[in-house]
């Protein structure tokens, strides 16, 4: 749990006896009447709550708000402000985009405690799931998302990688069966082989074997040199066969005689070249169904089909957008020289939420990239990602999203403390009766 650091910004009069409300309630405080002191002190303090007090409201004062309210960098903001001040437009958007909350004059001491004390559960429960989400790395197998789906299939991808079998991935078109074959290939004993990616449905057909397997020098015109082949390219390795459904029959009867012999033979060539690959397709079509409508070798089908796993559409572990979102916003946001961007807006991450995603991970990436390029807001905004968002589905989204966001941060909190739920409740600043109802509600084991 943060300290309870809160910074008070307060261009003009402190209010009367709001200090002594305060510090009664364990806040430690920080005032300062510059706004551009409030970056500095936000980060060398820790200050996890940050409390704008104003009389009065312009557009001058919205302007330099704008400029240093930052709710992406852990701290939550809270504004005390006039009633006649979200008359103002611009200062009224403000707050609804960059605060947590905010409460109108004359001043209610308990309810705006009970704000601040909201906010703070909130800056304590994203630090946590900052804290305890893994690094995209080793345990992530280089995947983002913590949904049950991706667990799931990291552990398929585990047990597969350590085999030489082949491989088959199925999936949607856009949900990720190449990074899902680049995670079996790092994960394998031949991690320091090369990983060759082929795209079936993108070889011409004329070129297809030469693409393939090789060519003599002479075989055909313009055959000036002898060419290795992409599957003699991952000697030692991985061939990744993507969408090997769209692959040409005559081709099929090539592969198959591959995989059954591991030789090859170049065109023009009249000895066979032995090479030690091991196969990975993958295809977004039902591969039995083709076999059944005769588009593709049953043979071949069978050859491949050894070990097989499915990589989940995006609709199916929604839990995950939220966390994809702002991987491809850092990623993005890294190749522009200069950005004012600093995130999404919460009606955006209700809007991506409620959105079905038929194109999968793929969809929410280009989404993203051009919200990132092409907004003119400092937090991403439905409009930017072009998704329709009205005021019901708002609701309803923002209530999954606070769901989702609180199992994640009970499970995270209770692995990061090795299953003590005394430890886990302390940290989340609960009791453990309300930790064990919690758990109940989401469904979360106790530990034995």
């Amino acid at each position: 749990m943060l300290a309870r650091r809160l910074l008070c910004v307060v261009p003009h009069t402190r209010p009367a006896g709001l200090e002594r409300h305060l510090r009664a309630e364990g806040w430690e405080l920080f005032w300062v009447t510059d706004l551009s002191a409030v970056q500095r002190l936000r980060q060398r303090m820790g200050i996890s709550c940050c409390l704008v007090l104003l009389d009065q409201v312009d557009l001058a004062i919205t302007a330099a708000l704008d400029a240093v309210v930052r709710p992406t960098d852990g701290a939550e903001w809270v504004v005390l402000c006039p009633g006649r001040a979200m008359e103002l437009p611009a200062f009224r958007e403000l707050v609804a985009d960059a605060f947590f909350d905010y409460h109108t004059e004359p001043v209610d001491p308990s309810c705006l405690l009970q704000i601040l004390a909201h906010a703070h559960r909130r800056a304590s429960l994203r630090a946590t799931c900052r804290e305890a989400a893994p690094a995209h790395g080793a345990d992530s197998l280089g995947m983002v998302g913590q949904s049950a789906a991706m667990a799931r299939l990291r552990t398929q991808i585990r047990k597969v990688a350590v085999t030489e079998a082949p491989v088959l991935i199925g999936g949607e078109s856009g949900s990720g069966k190449e990074l899902a074959a680049q995670a079996i290939h790092h994960g394998s004993a031949r991690a320091d082989g090369p990983f060759v990616a082929v795209n079936c449905g993108a070889i011409v057909p004329a070129l297809a074997q030469s693409e393939l397997f090789g060519h003599e020098r002479g075989s055909f015109t313009g055959a000036l040199t002898d060419r290795r082949g992409l599957i003699a390219s991952a000697q030692g390795g991985t061939l990744f066969l993507d969408e090997i459904g769209d692959l040409p029959l005559d081709l099929q009867t090539n592969l198959l005689r591959f995989l059954q012999e591991k030789t090859i033979q170049r065109v023009g060539g009249a000895r066979s070249l032995p090479v030690d690959v091991r196969v990975v397709a993958a295809s977004h079509i039902d591969l039995a169904e083709a076999v059944a409508c005769g588009k593709f070798r049953e043979d071949l089908y069978y050859r491949l089909h050894v070990l097989s796993i499915t990589v989940p559409p995006l609709r199916e572990r929604k839990e995950d957008v939220p966390m994809l979102a702002q991987h491809f916003y850092r990623r993005c946001s890294a190749d522009l020289r200069t950005t004012k961007v600093e995130g999404f807006s919460r009606q955006a991450v209700a809007a991506m939420m409620a959105h079905d995603w038929p194109g999968n991970v793929r969809e929410l990436f280009n989404r993203v990239q051009r919200a990132v390029v092409m907004t003119d807001s400092r937090l991403i905004a439905p409009d930017d990602l072009e998704l329709s968002c009205d005021e019901h589905e708002h609701g309803v989204c923002l209530d999954a999203a606070r769901t989702l966001a609180e199992r994640d941060a009970i499970r995270f909190t209770l692995d990061r403390t090795g299953r003590n739920v005394t430890h886990a409740a302390r940290e989340l600043g609960v009791s453990r009766m309300t930790l064990y109802r919690l758990m109940e509600k989401h469904r979360i084991a106790s530990p034995g």
